[in-house]
């Protein structure tokens, strides 16, 4: 049993923005992208699950035409509360200081912190891994890093040092006895993100 883990092509927004559920739209080389994410996945793929943001449904309808996609809320990035579409260095530091301290247990004003994120997509995930696959996820980088924290055992602390995903990335998780192993079949360095404040 294997699912693929896709994260959504570059997104159409300006870098040091800060966006989590925003619903954003793909930058003009989508097709380019996913044309390099279908290289590495098969052709038959038992059940597909998405993401409803745009950035990541319309990767999936893409990739899968004709195969009914199941949409799942779970799968969505964090939610990045009142910060979402501000600019990072816009956002107050006595605000923003405490969550870039502890972002895993501090919450994101009217949003959530990362065990908000890991245990809705854990949740998500299990289930997934116990239909019949093979399987296909496209979704986020944040998602992404979720699931291998848990099947690695990988702390939410250190799973950003651990877990490199470039837009269009794509995992394979294969079911090994009790637990699971993943490999990288396709992560091509993008330019570099943002998702913090610029340093001072």
């Amino acid at each position: 049993m294997s699912i693929y883990l896709i994260r959504h092509t570059a997104p159409l927004i300006e870098k040091g923005t800060c966006y989590g559920q925003a619903d954003i739209d793909v930058k003009e080389s989508f097709h380019t992208e996913a044309s390099i994410i279908k290289t590495v996945i098969p052709d038959h793929i038992s059940s597909v699950y998405s993401s409803p943001l745009q950035r990541c449904s319309k990767l999936a309808e893409h990739l899968f035409p004709g195969t009914a996609i199941n949409w799942e809320h779970q799968l969505k990035e964090i939610n990045c509360g009142d910060w979402e579409l501000l600019k990072w260095d816009d956002i107050p530091a006595d605000v923003i200081d405490p969550w870039m301290k502890d972002y895993v247990n501090v919450r994101i004003p009217g949003g959530e912190n990362y065990i908000d994120l890991y245990n809705r997509v854990i949740d998500a995930f299990l289930k997934i891994a116990a239909s019949p696959g093979p399987s296909a996820i496209v979704t986020h980088g944040g998602v992404i890093r979720s699931i291998l924290a848990h099947i690695t055992g990988t702390s939410l602390l250190d799973s950003f040092g651990a877990f490199s995903i470039h837009y269009g990335c794509v995992i394979r998780v294969t079911r090994q006895g009790d637990g699971f192993t993943h490999e990288s079949l396709s992560n091509i360095p993008t330019p570099k993100e943002q998702h913090k404040p610029s340093p001072k």
